[in-house]
């Protein structure tokens, strides 16, 4: 399946000034396979695979001391191979099993910068915190689930996916029911590759769903790995809560009961740092930096991958899939949620929302980005313009703000006198690219 980190991959090999690559990502969304099919297809095959989880045992090679020649001469004897620095590609793979080995990208950034080094791992954020991390020598990639476009691309709909990667436009309306109608499709398979890969086999919705269990299983195994810093239960309280109330404001009081307001802000924190969810945190005034202003007391969240919400979600497929308006479906949450995700996988780092809180009334606007200076507000709607009275408040009293988006199943339309652009839901990677030229 093609990946879109493949083309960030090439642009990194290209740079002169190339620093070893560090790509991070949770569990499953296909690091491993995307290192080794960039290694296929870009250094004729020869990438030297060193799986870190696979042979502990060789964890040895890093205590010693880290002289990257010392540790490249032992490796080519472990491997039965030559390293050779300028051709070949180096792979350390589940690299969060041996912190020491991520201490040593540094010293191949500066005694061996020609070779070409990329390690991955997931909890990286959990290896990292006793050790010194080689800031300013490793270059670092955030790689998420498969977007839509990937998605479309996997289940050969390759036309629709070029079709989204370029600027939103009027479509005819059969293509654009067409094209709604994957978009419910991705909003339940998701985008975990074994969850998209079994859907395709076959075409069984319910296949995937076999895999979004296992996979939340996993990661529930996983809780053992955040010990003694944080109580089983409790993260999957809150790993479950969280999918629940995607979309709204979260209190932590309420993400799990039986515990404090400490433990339950700590597992919260331990899940977002291990990329099971992405915190959007309220900024007012909606000033750039957004950062500078975001609230500590007042977020919502946004999971990792759609496919994962609706199942620890539990919701009734049967009921929600065969609802005509994809805003409907969990209340507007899948719709809010399928936004967001593809906002981060167009290359948003962070995502924040506004939130304006008044005795007489309250305001909220889903989602702001920042492009060049100027406050773009985006908002997750079903309903006609003359109800978005959040959207139009914030326009009014931000007159940087030149354009508001609205997503909803509605199709391409420009309200020029009420700075409003109207987008399906489909469109919202294009989005992310098209502010970015």
């Amino acid at each position: 399946m093609d990946r879109l980190i493949t083309q960030k991959l090439v642009e990194w090999k290209n740079q002169p000034h190339r620093k070893p690559l560090i790509l991070r990502g949770t569990r499953q969304v296909g690091k491993t396979w995307s290192v080794m099919d960039f290694g296929k297809h870009n250094f004729g095959g020869t990438v030297h695979l060193v799986d870190l989880e696979k042979h502990p045992d060789w964890h040895g090679i890093f205590e010693r001391n880290l002289e990257a020649s010392r540790i490249l001469s032992d490796l080519e004897i472990l491997l039965n191979a030559s390293i050779r620095p300028g051709k070949d590609m180096l792979f350390f793979d589940e690299i969060q099993s041996c912190p020491r080995a991520i201490m040593a990208l540094r010293y191949f950034y500066e005694e061996v910068p020609e070779l070409h080094v990329i390690a991955a791992g997931s909890l990286l954020e959990f290896a990292v915190q006793d050790i010194s991390f080689p800031v300013g020598r490793v270059q670092t990639l955030n790689m998420h689930p498969m977007g839509f476009v990937e998605f479309l691309q996997a289940t050969g709909k390759t036309k629709s996916a070029e079709l989204l990667t370029q600027a939103p436009q009027k479509l005819s309306d059969t293509v654009h029911q067409a094209l709604l109608e994957e978009l419910r499709l991705y909003m339940f398979v998701g985008g975990m590759p074994e969850s998209v890969q079994r859907y395709v086999e076959n075409g069984r919705i319910r296949d995937a769903f076999e895999v979004q269990i296992e996979l939340v299983n996993t990661f529930r195994q996983d809780f053992s790995k955040y010990a003694p810093l944080a109580d089983k239960q409790c993260l999957n309280a809150v790993l479950s809560s969280v999918a629940r109330n995607v979309g709204r404001q979260i209190k932590y009081a309420r993400l799990a009961e039986g515990f404090t307001n400490p433990t339950i802000k700590k597992a919260f924190s331990l899940l977002s740092l291990a990329q099971l969810f992405r915190k959007v945190s309220s900024v007012n005034p909606p000033v750039i930096p957004f950062g500078a202003s975001a609230s500590d007391s007042r977020f919502k969240a946004v999971l990792v991958d759609i496919g994962l919400m609706q199942q620890l979600c539990n919701l009734p497929v049967d009921t929600e899939f065969n609802k005509p308006d994809l805003l409907a479906i969990y209340e507007g949450a899948m719709a809010e949620q399928v936004v967001g995700q593809e906002l981060l996988v167009s290359g948003e780092t962070e995502l924040y929302y506004w939130s304006r809180e008044a005795k007489s009334s309250t305001a909220e606007v889903d989602y702001l980005l920042a492009r060049r200076g100027r406050t773009v507000p985006v908002e997750v709607k079903s309903g006609p313009a003359g109800r978005l009275r959040s959207l139009h408040l914030f326009l009014d009293q931000h007159q940087d703000s030149s354009v508001g988006y609205v997503f909803s199943c509605a199709p391409y339309a420009e309200l020029t006198e009420q700075k409003l652009v109207f987008l399906p839901l489909y469109y919202a990677y294009a989005l992310g690219l098209r502010l970015e030229d």
